[in-house]
């Protein structure tokens, strides 16, 4: 493409790739939403998820660093407020900690990742290094995904509490902050990727940091479906490889 877009027909081209790509749609996600996973396998999709969770504010960080401008980096700053808490909140990964041992699993053994499986690893580790290494815009760009997460949150939400006697509306307390923080963050990095691409170069890249980022969440399920839907081929010492550490008691 060789045209430059309006800053809605950008807005509209990242739009249509949530539509296409975003992982609301991975069939894990289905079953997980409808009720259909067993308890074990939600307690692997809440352990495998921590490590993302908890590297969040380290890929925050990064970007942070980046940014040339005190404006910008007050308002990205908050996100590491938002994940790793402070005196007035304890934060998002924190809460994830509460969501993972409401299912049964041990803190200690969460918060060690001993048992995440290897894609969840080189997935997340990827995420953190597109941000570290790839143009300030692209990194940017590869946060957008929150554009559709108010949706999957939702679904997933009720879906849970409807299907699953062992999981309780204080573990998914999570969610709650999420709904207001994450179009919160997607409105300032979409208005930023709207001003700072300037070129259809540029756009492209930008589109293609969303599909790289919507890879990562896709590639996350793709592994624990394979290993504890279909065909069930669970890493050694991954979780229930090991079981007997990762639950509580």
């Amino acid at each position: 493409m060789n045209d430059i877009m309006s800053p809605l027909q950008l807005e509209a081209a990242l739009r249509a790739i949530g539509a296409k790509h975003y992982h609301n749609l991975h069939p894990f996600h289905k079953l997980l939403h409808s009720g259909g996973l067993n308890k074990v396998q939600v307690q692997a999709w809440a352990l495998n998820r921590y490590y993302y969770q908890s590297m969040i504010p380290v890929k925050d960080a990064t970007l942070l660093a980046r940014l040339p401008d005190t404006a910008s980096r007050k308002i990205w700053r908050q996100r590491l407020v938002d994940h790793d808490g402070d005196e007035a909140s304890a934060g998002g990964i924190a809460r994830w900690l509460r969501l993972a041992t409401g299912v049964g699993l041990d803190a200690d053994y969460v918060q060690s990742t001993a048992g995440i499986l290897p894609v969840t690893r080189f997935a997340v580790d990827a995420y953190v290094n597109f941000v570290r290494d790839k143009t300030l815009l692209e990194a940017v760009a590869s946060s957008l995904t929150e554009m559709f997460s108010p949706t999957i949150i939702a679904e997933r939400v009720a879906g849970m509490l409807a299907h699953y006697d062992f999981v309780s509306p204080d573990a998914l307390a999570y969610f709650n902050a999420r709904l207001t923080q994450a179009p919160r963050d997607a409105d300032f990095a979409l208005a930023y990727v709207q001003q700072h691409a300037h070129t259809p170069a540029q756009q492209q890249a930008v589109l293609a940091a969303l599909k790289f980022k919507c890879d990562v969440l896709w590639a996350q399920l793709d592994g624990l479906y394979a290993a504890y839907v279909n065909p069930g081929m669970v890493p050694h010492g991954a979780f229930m490889d090991v079981a007997e550490t990762a639950m509580a008691g």
